[in-house]
């Protein structure tokens, strides 16, 4: 295809790149979004909403064994059809995949269906697809996500040693799965197969899960998931393994000593590191740093004039709600608007059951910067609606600043508790104090109501405990 001009040029359709595309031709831009495979990025297809689709199926699986009873609902035996369920699962996948093609073609913006390479400042390569060729753009955008961290001495065989991509596509339930890694995604996977009857060991190098977030609140849900039947070994690491007929014997250093585990998959989750190989970043003369991101300044701009990047291959969270929020900020800044991140108010979530949803400062965090912090807590026993859910686990922890009131962070654990963060991040937002949280009047009777609690509780003003 011969040389063609564009505003912008977008490497990557994952949740960064398509919104960034979509955003630059709602404000006059003629873009064009070049994307190797699947729209939609890893996020998409192979991450958040497949996991959710299965996360939910097999809770409602889970529910049916354990909770259904309890409200005078008999089912009798209670089969699964694990084809059935990843057929659904794939099902939401192509609806919500046909749904970005079709916003692109709305916002009139070019589909370039290929591997995009920045050739320097203005232009960029398209090869190994049916829109192979050389474009130029005034600006460039590099979205193009990550994948998987490969552990040397364990590689991924797509069947054995797996990585998320292929643990949510197993076609039988696994006798005993070891998962290196209680992040997100080694919990969140973790959780589907124990719920559908698999035996889960969960290796984690660091003393606590969910590193990074509330101690206390992560160790709550440790609590949780071990009574649900997942086992942790924490400050361990597995140090090998091999494949003997089928099953892996893996090698586990805790406390000084060795000793050998079998399973017949193995989840590796340790991470993910961004996707530059194969972009011609070093061949354009891109600036790195030391783990291969993009280098980049307030404006997302990289060394190279014209060339910007967002999302999981620069510095932050690797996070879809954080690279849509840059793919917006870039596109308003490059439209001369005043695009920004709050990167103080972006919210995490480790979608297991509890969930436990986070923004803002830990408590130690908290108190390492402010001192003597205000905590307001009000736990979901004391709710009524999460008692008519039948699912009272877990709390509500408000982080207040100890002189101005201000909400440093909020930390939830329970049912539904990505559902209810957005009001404290809200709340963030615009600065907001506890004691605005706790004036505010919210439905009886509703979950949320222990968000209000929480913040009474900030100052001793609780009424339901």
């Amino acid at each position: 295809m011969g040389k063609e001009t564009y505003d912008v040029i977008v490497i990557g359709a994952g949740p960064g790149g398509y919104v960034a595309a979509i955003r630059g031709a709602q404000l006059g831009m003629k873009v064009a979004c070049v994307e190797k495979s699947d729209l939609g990025g890893t996020c998409l297809n192979v991450g958040c909403i497949p996991s959710k689709a299965l996360l939910e199926s097999s809770q409602l699986y889970h529910q049916a064994h354990t909770t259904f009873s309890k409200h005078g609902i008999t089912t009798g035996e209670v089969g699964l059809d694990l084809a059935a369920m990843l057929k659904r699962k794939d099902s939401i996948v192509r609806r919500m995949t046909g749904g970005i093609k079709g916003l692109l073609k709305k916002n009139k913006v070019t589909h370039l269906q290929g591997l995009g390479r920045v050739k320097g400042s203005g232009t960029v390569e398209v090869v190994d697809g049916k829109d192979s060729g050389t474009y130029s753009a005034k600006h460039i955008v590099i979205a193009t996500g990550s994948s998987p961290v490969e552990l040397p001495f364990l590689p991924f065989d797509g069947h054995c040693v797996v990585s998320s991509t292929e643990a949510l596509t197993f076609e039988t339930v696994p006798e005993r799965m070891i998962v290196i890694g209680a992040g997100a995604i080694g919990l969140e996977l973790g959780s589907v197969w124990s719920r559908l009857g698999t035996e889960v060991l969960v290796i984690e190098l660091l003393d606590q899960i969910c590193a990074g977030m509330d101690t206390e609140m992560s160790t709550e849900l440790q609590k949780s998931l071990k009574k649900q039947g997942i086992a942790f070994e924490l400050a361990a690491k597995a140090s090998g393994a091999e494949v003997k007929d089928g099953w892996i014997h893996v090698s586990i250093e805790a406390g000084g000593e060795t000793r050998e585990e079998v399973c017949d998959r193995l989840l590796v989750a340790v991470g993910r590191r961004p996707h530059t190989d194969g972009l011609g970043a070093e061949e354009a003369g891109l600036e790195l740093d030391e783990r291969r991101q993009i280098k980049v300044n307030g404006r997302y701009e990289t060394n190279l004039s014209g060339v910007h990047a967002i999302g999981d291959v620069i510095e932050g969270p690797m996070l879809a709600h954080k690279a849509e929020e840059e793919g917006v900020a870039v596109m308003e800044l490059l439209a001369g608007k005043a695009g920004h991140v709050n990167y103080d108010t972006v919210p995490g979530v480790v979608y297991t059951h509890p969930e436990l949803a986070s923004v803002g400062m830990t408590e130690e965090a908290a108190r390492e910067k402010h001192g003597d912090v205000k905590i307001g807590k009000f736990p979901f026993a004391a709710n009524g609606r999460a008692h008519c859910l039948e699912d009272t686990e877990g709390m509500v922890k408000i982080i207040a600043h100890p002189e101005t009131d201000r909400v440093l962070g909020v930390h939830i654990l329970g049912g539904r508790a990505s559902e209810m963060l957005s009001e404290a991040v809200l709340a963030m937002e615009f600065s907001g104090s506890a004691e605005d949280i706790a004036s505010t009047v919210h439905a009886h009777p509703t979950l949320p109501e222990a968000m209000k609690e929480a913040a009474l509780a900030v100052a001793k003003e609780a009424i339901h405990i």
